[in-house]
């Protein structure tokens, strides 16, 4: 599949293409977005492999700006006559759109920092590496009399950028990641990891964990729901908190739709919170330039509790009078900007440790379902799941029936007794981010589920 990634000069020559096509239509001002995509996903259930799947796509994505008005066009095919068309469809699209007294003129070239996030044996992953990996891993969860189900998926992708006022800019990145359900009869357990390189995580060593989960929490007890001192897993973390950060964008507090609005620069968090949006960190991922080509800077989000900085679009700093933080969305668009490389900063607390000091409380692998109840003090609803334990005296002691949960993540911020070291996560409910596991007082659980 690498013959199918489009290196650096073959994106040079199609914003060639799209250029000329554009000067014979008379336009000017023109701007691509290119990407390619590959990736293989080995499924499995029930113990057994039962699909092998890939796919590949190219794309190319074309933004005109004529006369105070623009617009976009997209194909995946890349001869010189859908190219033409796709810059003719822009046009068109442009000239029957209302002029927009506040778009700017086409982004000019600024250097933008390489980020190295390609591993070229990740991009090599074959289905039989993968199978290799996953009947290790079924194994070990079989041999405990469970059963495994998951997926294990290995890509690679390239974005690039360029317009008619010289920007160029390319960026190549892989990504593997692994996910194991180990389920028993009234229980189960759950592992997910994805990172850049796939030796950089262990598919046998999450079986294990998911597995050892779903053994733990054999025969669930149920207690009543109520407030009280929870554990949370990095998983359970991303997801939950993970909701928030749409809201640390300049174009949603001027429209007053941010629970940051008025609130920048005042203490909302306790003291041990400090979040910043790096796209640099070695834990990360993504494109070092925004949608319109801007490089991506390092954000204070958060600094001991305090937001201090949001991501900012060129159109909503341009209206603010600051600088572009290299966050904003592919133009047009209606939503803005938001910072997409969160890292939570963390403590030096394991779990373990966690739970050595924990009198009576819950420890929760992940959460799922979550829902927004209450936008300003962000109140969320949600579930928890696939590893759910009661803590008594220091250690676990049994597995708990899961339970719905009603909690505002500014209060959950503000309630942090201790956070372990950050990793990168992975979970279901929000992309990829770097966090810790937290332990927190007064976590709301408002009823026991069915299951």
């Amino acid at each position: 599949m690498q013959a199918e990634m489009l290196l650096p000069h073959e994106c040079a020559d199609l914003f060639k293409a799209v250029q000329a096509a554009a000067k014979s239509l008379g336009v000017s001002d023109v701007e691509a977005l290119i990407g390619a995509h590959s990736a293989a996903l080995t499924r499995f259930a029930n113990n057994t492999i039962h699909q092998n799947v890939a796919e590949q796509d190219r794309w190319l994505s074309v933004r005109v700006v004529v006369d105070h008005r623009t617009a976009r066009a997209t194909t995946n095919r890349l001869d010189p006559d859908s190219i033409r068309g796709a810059v003719g469809q822009a046009l068109a699209l442009a000239r029957s759109a209302a002029p927009n007294s506040d778009l700017l003129p086409l982004t000019e070239p600024s250097v933008i920092s390489e980020t190295k996030r390609f591993d070229a044996a990740t991009a090599a992953a074959t289905p039989d590496h993968r199978g290799r990996a996953v009947a290790e891993a079924i194994r070990v969860v079989e041999s405990t009399g469970q059963t495994a189900a998951g997926i294990y998926s290995t890509g690679q992708s390239i974005e690039a950028i360029f317009n008619s006022r010289g920007v160029a800019a390319w960026h190549a990145e892989t990504m593997a990641q692994f996910s194991i359900t180990a389920m028993a009869g009234d229980s189960s357990g759950w592992a997910k990891a994805s990172a850049v390189s796939h030796t950089a995580f262990d598919p046998v060593a999450l079986a294990r964990s998911a597995s050892e989960k779903a053994r733990l929490s054999s025969d669930p007890q149920e207690i009543a729901p109520g407030r009280y001192t929870v554990i949370l897993e990095p998983a359970a973390v991303l997801d939950l908190v993970g909701q928030m950060f749409g809201d640390f964008s300049a174009t949603s507090v001027k429209d007053s739709h941010s629970f940051l609005t008025d609130r920048l620069g005042s203490k909302l968090f306790g003291d041990n919170i400090h979040i910043s949006d790096d796209v640099s960190h070695p834990l990360q991922a993504g494109v070092p330039f925004d949608g319109e080509g801007v490089p991506r800077r390092k954000l204070t989000l958060v600094d001991a509790g305090v937001p201090r900085e949001l991501a900012y679009s060129r159109s909503s700093a341009h209206r603010a009078g600051v600088e572009p933080t290299g966050h904003g969305f592919p133009l047009p668009n209606e939503i803005g900007e938001a910072p997409l490389n969160i890292v939570i900063a963390g403590g030096s607390t394991s779990v373990d440790q966690m739970i050595s000091s924990t009198d009576r409380g819950i420890l929760v692998t992940r959460l799922w379902y979550i829902r927004e109840v209450e936008p300003y003090d962000k109140i969320m609803t949600g579930m928890t799941r696939d590893g759910t334990f009661l803590i008594e005296d220091g250690r676990v002691t049994s597995g708990l029936r899961n339970f719905r949960f009603n909690q505002g993540i500014i209060e959950l911020l503000n309630n942090g007794e201790a956070l372990s070291p950050s990793v990168r996560a992975s979970g279901e409910e929000a992309f990829d981010m770097v966090v810790p596991a937290m332990k927190v007082r007064n976590f709301n659980f408002t009823e026991v589920t069915r299951f």
